[in-house]
């Protein structure tokens, strides 16, 4: 008998079943810090609390990805140790800050199955919550990964695929209690373009890179406790390449968008997401960002934009997604659509 915990593989998934995961984790300054360490991550309601303040908050709350990752973190033992992929992302909304102190833990249903044809893996969907010590939800969102069957005799499912809507309609947008931008300071923002300076439509280029280094990306996966083996073990992949995890790519290009987008400050909705190709230690991460949509609020000052976030890989200027036959180019890592919040 054995007492370590090889992970779930997919014949191990039941519809419906509900996990709780481990380990609570209380959260603090040094989360930002480490974060911003990590990224160049510059936007002023996470950076200030005097910024976040003059906004109505009391103070600057934790990045919405630091918290998007913990959470997450949390689930990667219960539901994408065995992964082959984490293949896409839907229904995601922010419901509350995260507070340094705060103690944030993890909830996920599986809400979805369906065996590949090769009898050798499956897609596994689970909609996640995260939770505040005091039971409130700050996070939910869906995701779907391709886990390895143990046995690959064994049974299939009954296949069922969630039907998602493919963006949170802006009235289920949650603005944080307080918030106000009637007196935002555009000068300490860094960029004076509002809300109604966006078009739909409009492609903005946030000509900055970063390469990507093993040491950064292992101590981010480590930091959200993120153990899954393709992120860890060499040897889990055929190539002898640790894969880096897809959230370190959505968060330095979230941090490289702040060139064009300094006034997109909380991202509130993860409408969808993919990670279109795999990203290694050693390639240079880009972002370009599309606007899709606008929305108002009831929010004093406060407005909601819908962005199309697309991190590419090296030195190309082509703001392209995909080929003439529908695939992604192979130099895109992220598709990524979220609503922010922007002053008006």
């Amino acid at each position: 008998m054995t007492k370590t915990n090889p992970g779930r593989f997919f014949e191990d998934y039941q519809l419906g079943q509900v996990i709780r995961h481990a380990v609570p984790r209380t959260v603090a300054e040094g989360e930002r810090a480490l974060y911003h360490a990590l990224y160049p991550a510059r936007h002023a309601l996470y950076s200030s609390d005097e910024f976040a303040a003059n906004c109505g908050l009391e103070s600057s709350p934790l990045d919405d990805l630091l918290a998007f990752h913990i959470v997450f973190g949390k689930t990667v033992p219960d539901v994408s140790l065995n992964a082959v992929a984490n293949l896409g992302y839907a229904q995601g909304r922010w419901l509350a800050p995260v507070w340094p102190g705060d103690t944030l833990r993890s909830e996920s249903q599986v809400i979805g199955l369906k065996q590949n044809s090769n009898g050798k893996s499956g897609v596994v969907w689970v909609r996640t919550q995260g939770l505040n010590q005091m039971d409130q939800p700050v996070l939910d969102y869906v995701r779907w990964v391709m886990v390895r069957k143990r046995d690959t005799d064994a049974p299939a499912p009954e296949t069922v695929v969630p039907d998602l809507p493919p963006v949170v309609a802006p009235e289920d947008l949650v603005i944080p209690e307080g918030l106000d931008f009637t007196e935002y300071d555009f000068d300490l923002a860094g960029e004076p373009h509002r809300w109604g300076d966006y078009q739909i439509g409009e492609k903005i280029d946030h000509v900055d890179g970063v390469t990507i280094e093993e040491a950064e990306h292992m101590l981010a996966t480590r930091l959200w406790q993120n153990t899954a083996k393709v992120h860890f073990d060499a040897t889990n992949r055929d190539d002898g390449r640790r894969l880096i995890y897809g959230g370190h790519v959505i968060s330095m290009a979230r941090a490289l968008s702040f060139n064009g987008l300094a006034n997109a400050q909380m991202i509130v909705a993860l409408n969808a997401g993919a990670h279109a190709n795999p990203c290694f230690a050693g390639d240079t991460v880009r972002a370009w960002s599309e606007v899709l949509d606008k929305a108002e609020t009831d929010a004093p000052g406060v407005a909601a934009i819908r962005l199309r976030l697309v991190a590419t890989k090296g030195n190309s200027r082509d703001l392209a997604l995909k080929d003439p036959d529908g695939h992604y180019q192979p130099d895109v890592f992220l598709d990524l659509d979220y609503w922010a919040l922007m002053p008006v």
